[in-house]
């Protein structure tokens, strides 16, 4: 019986199921997971070593990438499903022998990780490095099934986007818990830059480009289909108005913290605490009833427009620049953040 994962991530969609699969095996298993993302060496390349003298902000900025990024995300889904996990980004131009030595290096006794598809999937960590671990392993591979061929392959990408943008907020969410435990705990002094990144991440994704998406198109499309969650999705509906209410009054306190940092800290930890819970248990119950009763009455044609919408280009209200702009906040905010994971 296996005890120690350890899970290889890239940025692809597919690595969004292979997390969802690896979490929920560890859960059956009562084993913990090591995420790994492995990382071009962006410094040993000839523009790495110009950038680092022109521009040593710049520098340190392309060297952290996105890579805890993926790995915040991957943690959000683990620390929701009560599974123990830790993160390790390496730095390797062989990815296959990289896997292989965090394994051995971190102890596990089984390395789960994504299997390929058949329609031009290039990104490092699938296909070719998959066959070279199996190949090379001296302890058991397995490969999770989530090529993109599959079948319900319409509905794939919608659930990877909405699931992967949850997993982006309760990552932020986790930041924003860590920064005040810092502080109760350790007092150490907070970062305002940081936290307002935060809250403009918050207030501007998931309040206005997010909920918005959700409302118009999944919840629209599965009133449509079925009368079976009208309760939940008015429930939903609710939340979302009570959660821009929650963030406006997380700013309220934010602003009364900077001016009174002994005194605000009490309101700022308790506003954090109310918008968390709120917002854990929203997507909670989306992820319970929402994407379960849309997989089974969902259209292939339903799926084809949410994902058209999800991806930025079914509604001109929403745009490619914007979602490519909080990406970027996204990957700054945990590059920033003290509470994801380090380099090895």
């Amino acid at each position: 019986m296996c005890r120690h994962l350890l899970v290889p991530l890239d940025d692809s969609l597919l690595a969004v199921e292979t997390v969802r699969k690896a979490v929920e095996f560890a859960r059956q298993m009562h084993a913990r997971i090591t995420f790994l993302h492995v990382q071009e060496d962006f410094g040993a390349t000839s523009a790495g070593a110009l950038e680092r003298v022109m521009s040593p902000a710049a520098f340190n900025e392309h060297m952290a990438g996105e890579a805890r990024a993926i790995l915040a995300k991957a943690e959000a889904v683990a620390r929701a499903a009560g599974v123990a996990h830790e993160s390790a980004i390496v730095r390797g131009s062989r990815v296959h022998e990289t896997i292989l030595e965090s394994a051995r290096k971190h102890g596990c006794d089984l390395i789960f990780m994504a299997s390929h598809g058949r329609r031009g999937l290039t990104s490092l960590m699938l296909g070719s490095q998959t066959q070279r671990v199996l190949q090379h392993a001296t302890i058991p591979v397995l490969v999770a099934a989530v090529e993109s061929n599959l079948a319900g392959q319409a509905m794939r990408a919608p659930l990877a986007i909405i699931g992967d943008e949850h997993r982006s907020l309760a990552a932020v969410i986790h930041g924003l818990e860590f920064l005040v435990r810092e502080t109760r705990e350790k007092g150490v002094a907070p970062s305002f830059e940081l936290i307002d990144a935060m809250l403009h991440y918050i207030h501007q994704f998931p309040e206005r480009l997010h909920h918005p998406k959700e409302e118009e198109y999944l919840f629209r499309k599965l009133a449509e289909r079925t009368h079976a969650v009208d309760a939940t999705l008015e429930e939903l509906r609710r939340q979302h108005i009570e959660g821009h209410a929650a963030v406006s009054e997380l700013e309220f306190a934010v602003h009364g913290y900077r001016r009174d940092p002994q005194g605000g800290f009490a309101a700022f930890a308790d506003g954090v605490a109310r918008f968390a819970a709120g917002q854990m248990a929203h997507m909670a119950l989306e992820t319970k009833v929402i994407l379960p009763a849309a997989r089974a009455h969902l259209t292939e044609a339903d799926w084809t427009e949410i994902a058209n919408a999800f991806a930025a280009n079914g509604d001109p209200r929403f745009s490619v620049d914007n979602d490519e702009e909080f990406r970027e906040l996204f990957t700054r905010i945990v590059n920033h953040a003290p509470a994801f994971a380090q380099t090895e």
